[in-house]
C-alpha cells in the first residue's frame, strides 16, 4: 500500500484519509466469516446502556470485543499483513507498534452508535499525529447504517471528555458536529484517522448488521508514554530492526501468516 503525497498531506492536515479498496474480496469474506464465529461463541458483549452508564439496554445493542487477538488467530494476524504496516509507517513513521485491537458490531434496526470522542482522551500521547486507528468496514458502511463520521482538523484541539451515559465504560465529547464528515465505504474499505481526530458512529437503522474492526497503532517513540491498550511489554513491534514478527510478544512468528489465515477461515 503506497499513499500518494496528497493522501499523506490530507492525513497530516485533516487528521484522516480513506482508502475504499484497502482489503480485497477474499479478505473481506474471511473477516465476515471469522466475525460470525466470534458471535456464535458469544464473545461480543453489548456495551450500550439505557442512559445511566450501568444498565445494559434490552432495546439497543453496540456489541464489542476488545481485545480480539486472544480469541482469534485470524485477527491476531491482521495487523501483520504487509500492507498494514507499510501504510501506517507512511502516516506516523517508524517503528510501528500495535497498541490495541477491537471490533464493534451494530445489529440491524437496533444497533446503537458510539458517541463522539477522541482516542487520545484515552491514550494521552503528546502528539496526536503519532498514533492512528485503522478502521475497516467489515460490511458496507453507509450513513443509513451508521458509518464512521469525523471532524476534519479536530486533532488540533483537545475537547473536554466526560463519562458517556449511553455506554458502560466509554467517554464522550461534544465537537462541532456541523463540521462533521460521514465516511461511506464499501466492505473492505478503510479509514485511517489520527488519535486526536474526533469521531463517532451512528445508529444502524437498516435491516442488516454492520461491523467495523479498529486496529490502533503508535510510533515507537511515543509508545512508552501512551496509556491504555495492550500492556507496554505486550505491544507488538511491526517494523524496525527490533521487530520479531510477533515472536517476542506472542511466542511464535505471526508475520507472514496473514494469507494462510485468510485461506484457513474461508475453508472452515
Amino acid at each position: 500500500m503506497q499513499f500518494t503525497d496528497e493522501q499523506i498531506k490530507q492525513f497530516r492536515e485533516q487528521g484522516y484519509v480513506a482508502v475504499p479498496d484497502f482489503w480485497d474480496k477474499r479478505e473481506v469474506a474471511a473477516m465476515q466469516a471469522e466475525l460470525e464465529r466470534l458471535k456464535r461463541e458469544g464473545l461480543l458483549r453489548n456495551v450500550a446502556t439505557d442512559g445511566d452508564g450501568k444498565t445494559h439496554s434490552a432495546t439497543k445493542a453496540n456489541l464489542q470485543l476488545c481485545p480480539m487477538f486472544p480469541h482469534s488467530d485470524f485477527f491476531r494476524a491482521m495487523p501483520f499483513a504487509p500492507k498494514v504496516a507499510e501504510a501506517v509507517r507512511q502516516l506516523i513513521g517508524d517503528p510501528v507498534i500495535l497498541h490495541l485491537d477491537q471490533v464493534f458490531l451494530k445489529p440491524g434496526k437496533h444497533g446503537a452508535g458510539t458517541n463522539w470522542h477522541q482516542d487520545n482522551a484515552y491514550f494521552q500521547i503528546e502528539d496526536p499525529l503519532k498514533g492512528t486507528a485503522l478502521w475497516t468496514a467489515v460490511h458496507e458502511a453507509t450513513i443509513a447504517n451508521g458509518t464512521l463520521a469525523v471532524v476534519p482538523g479536530s486533532y488540533k484541539e483537545k475537547y473536554e471528555h466526560k463519562r458517556d451515559p449511553e455506554s458502560d465504560h466509554h467517554i464522550r465529547c461534544w465537537p462541532p458536529e456541523e463540521q462533521a464528515v460521514s465516511v461511506e465505504l464499501p466492505a473492505g474499505g478503510a479509514i485511517f484517522f489520527a488519535y486526536g481526530t474526533a469521531h463517532c458512529t451512528r445508529a444502524n437503522t437498516t435491516d442488516k448488521e454492520r461491523a467495523g474492526v479498529a486496529l490502533h497503532f503508535l510510533n515507537g517513540e511515543v509508545s512508552g508514554h501512551a496509556q491504555g491498550g495492550f500492556a507496554y511489554e505486550k505491544r507488538p513491534l511491526l517494523t524496525g530492526p527490533d521487530a520479531s514478527g510477533g515472536q517476542k510478544e506472542y511466542g511464535e512468528t505471526i508475520a507472514g501468516t496473514w494469507e494462510r489465515q485468510v485461506e484457513r477461515v474461508l475453508k472452515t
